[in-house]
């Protein structure tokens, strides 16, 4: 067992009170569990009734002395969600689900991200998250398991941001919290209702001069919900949001650059590598009552993203006429509508609750890639557009159908199952073509039938039993489509798509006015992808037979009517593939991968505990522990970042006064200056694997705010 684990499982084998984050909200006066709920595609649910593994962060405790940058900061708590801050926002945080995807070198992979209600991964799989506004959460849900298929490609796992929802008289905040390394936050919101209509306008800035060498960030992001009661009954929402992120990029490390001098970063500086996103999407959400029984929901919703990212490709290699440059100039403009039909029904006299729907999203793309040096290759001038290497537009779509039912057959039994049919389809038109660089036009499609079904059993009215399985899938993302080994012209059209089955068996109980919950899983992939070759300056993708993934997660939480509040959250995960392959291919000597593997990018034990006193004015303070053990950084398992064990100390003060409340707050991360890494970049080609984190680090912060 990994040294950094060991302790503190020793205190879980002995019992101390430590507790999962965020599966319910804050406790009442009489120190129980307050009622709270979480989105289901059947309506909203509390998550004691869920058959299956789903958890709910409070936007108040993710904004608790938190300089409210990274979802990292705050989703820790979540069992079987592994979150890694990679200090480097070109690259997005590193974000998994009970292992699914672990491999992804930038953005999110895997897993389905959604912010109110809009989908924040593409259609084709790929997703990002810097474009949720911290500030103005309502809630953050995590759902896991095989209910999660429900959500169509790459829903390994869920992950759902809600901006909160406008109350009362117009309320003014104004948040400032800074922090090491010239780190600075700021924001300004204001929220209310009248009458029939409630709204919030937020608007954040944060800038950071960055813990290593070229990693300095600015971004902005504007939020907006606009919510309109009708005569009738009806509901309608408008959402805005925007963002725009200058970032540079430091790059990855090698073993001994880490050893020798983690913060810099020689290799960027030679390249100035860096990141330019601007994104803006808008969303339309119609809500009808039909009957006391029946509802209809309607959300429309469109968007653009560009990119502009200069990498650190050398410019010898840029001479091959397969290579696509070292810049890349990206266009993305995606939209979609959701139909969707609930009712409360009667089935043999007993309760019977379908929801049924269609959803349709899509995806259309400009790429280009231009060479990142002007002059000749002996003397280049690094870190400039040069000439265009790769031209292309690019189309995905998915039409899904789907429904689900749930029966309350007898007075503690319920059955609940669903499927979605789920087609994704991709166009690629290449407009560079000449000499070597032939055609790689072409078009592609996927289908996949996804059932899934969960008998749950309440035992008594404080512990509930339960039992899933279902079916998920995985297509490739437009990267890793786009060449096929060997150069030959064309999409890779030998590539699968990976299917998993699920089956979970779980259990959740109200002890002591807190909540308990434990889930044991076992999933096995078949035609999971990997890197096939990365050569000539195109990578190329293949399907590596089955992988297995074993788990079990526990949680517990609990608050004291005077306030003591203690979380816990412990993951155990044992992802491994059980076929043979060669990585990259073709074999040769020293590449093959073997069967019993560990998947990279996931650790095979995490642990996040909290212990807190939290009243809902004057002084409050707490101490975290977050815990992890060895992670693999490639396929081969020759190349790992060592497990680690950092704990985080914060105080503050809250006062309310007439109409004003005011906030002020402290906080220590990596309170004893350990050495570690913060996340590692899967199979990284040139052994730069490692993302070193910063040593011991601090924050403060203020906000005050003014109800008219």
């Amino acid at each position: 067992m990994n040294a950094a684990l060991s302790y503190p499982l020793r205190l879980l084998i002995l019992g101390v009170p430590l507790a999962v984050h965020g599966q319910q909200p804050a406790t009442s006066p009489a120190g129980t569990l307050r009622d709270a709920t979480v989105s289901t595609p059947r309506g909203t649910l509390s998550p004691f009734l869920v058959p299956g593994s789903v958890d709910r962060v409070e936007g108040d405790e993710m904004r608790d002395s938190r300089m409210q940058v990274n979802l990292s900061e705050s989703l820790g708590a979540v069992p079987g969600l592994q979150v890694q801050n990679r200090m480097n926002y070109a690259q997005d945080l590193q974000l998994s689900v009970r292992g699914f995807g672990a491999r992804s070198t930038f953005g999110v992979r895997g897993v389905r991200l959604y912010v109110e209600g809009i989908p924040a991964t593409l259609p084709d799989g790929q997703g990002q998250t810097s474009n949720i506004d911290i500030g103005s959460v309502d809630r953050v849900e995590v759902l896991r398991g095989p209910f999660s298929a429900l959500y169509g490609n790459s829903s390994g796992g869920v992950v759902q941001a809600f901006t909160a929802s406008g109350e009362g008289a117009p309320r003014l905040s104004y948040a400032l919290a800074g922090g090491s390394f010239g780190s600075w936050r700021q924001s300004l919101q204001l929220s209310g209702s009248q009458g029939a209509v409630d709204y919030l306008l937020g608007a954040s800035h944060f800038r950071t001069d960055g813990w290593r060498e070229q990693s300095a960030a600015r971004r902005n992001i504007a939020n907006g919900k606009l919510g309109v009661a009708l005569d009738n009954g009806d509901k309608l929402t408008l959402v805005f949001n925007s963002v725009r992120i200058e970032a540079q990029d430091p790059l990855g490390l090698t073993a001994e650059q880490v050893a020798q001098a983690p913060r810099k970063a020689p290799l960027a500086l030679q390249y100035d590598t860096r990141k330019t996103v601007e994104q803006t999407q808008v969303g339309l959400r119609y809500e009808r009552r039909i009957n006391t029984e029946q509802a209809l929901q309607f959300m429309v919703y469109g968007g653009e993203r560009k990119t502009v990212q200069f990498q650190s490709i050398p410019p010898s290699a840029q001479q091959s006429p397969l290579h696509a440059g070292g810049v890349i100039d990206l266009t993305r403009q995606y939209g979609g509508v959701d139909l969707r039909w609930t009712a409360a029904l009667q089935l043999a006299d007993r309760p019977f609750d379908l929801v049924a729907g269609l959803g349709y999203d899509s995806l259309r793309e400009r790429r280009r890639g231009y060479e990142n040096y002007l002059g000749p290759v002996a003397a280049p001038l690094l870190g400039v557009q040069g000439r265009l290497r790769r031209n292309e537009r690019n189309e995905v779509w998915n039409l899904d159908p789907y429904a689900q039912a749930a029966w309350r057959f007898a007075e503690r039994w319920t059955l609940e199952a669903g499927v979605r049919r789920s087609r994704v389809h991709f166009d690629s038109h290449d407009l560079y073509i000449g000499g070597a660089n032939r055609d790689d036009s072409g078009s592609a499609s996927y289908s996949k039938t996804l059932p899934v079904a969960s008998l749950r059993y309440q035992a008594t009215p404080d512990l509930a039993v339960y039992g899933s399985v279902g079916r998920g899938f995985e297509t490739p993302t437009l990267n890793e489509l786009s060449y096929r080994p060997g150069g030959a012209s064309g999409l890779n059209f030998g590539l699968r798509p990976s299917v998993n089955d699920s089956l979970e068996v779980g259990a959740k109980a109200r002890l002591a006015g807190g909540l308990l919950t434990a889930a044991l899983f076992h999933t096995r992939t078949r035609d999971e992808i990997v890197t096939a070759t990365n050569s000539g300056g195109r990578a190329t993708f293949q399907n590596a037979g089955r992988t297995r993934r074993n788990g079990f997660e526990l949680g517990w939480q609990h608050e004291t009517a005077d306030h003591w509040r203690t979380q816990v959250a412990y993951t155990w995960l044992d992802a491994t593939y059980r076929d043979a392959f060669c990585s990259p291919s073709p074999c040769a000597g020293g590449n093959a991968v073997n069967a019993g593997n560990r998947i990279p990018g996931i650790a095979s034990q995490s642990l996040f505990a909290s212990l807190g006193w939290v009243p809902p004015e004057g002084w409050r303070a707490g101490v975290e522990m977050r815990v992890l053990s060895r992670i693999q950084a490639n396929d081969l398992n020759t190349a790992s970042a060592h497990g680690y064990a950092v704990a985080a100390l914060y105080a503050g003060y809250l006062k309310k006064w007439a109409r004003w409340d005011f906030n002020a707050f402290a906080r220590v991360d990596n309170l004893f200056d350990r050495r570690y890494m913060g996340s590692v970049i899967v199979n990284e080609g040139n052994a730069r694997f490692y993302e070193p984190a910063p040593g011991r680090n601090w924050t403060v912060g203020l906000s005050g705010a003014y109800r008219f």
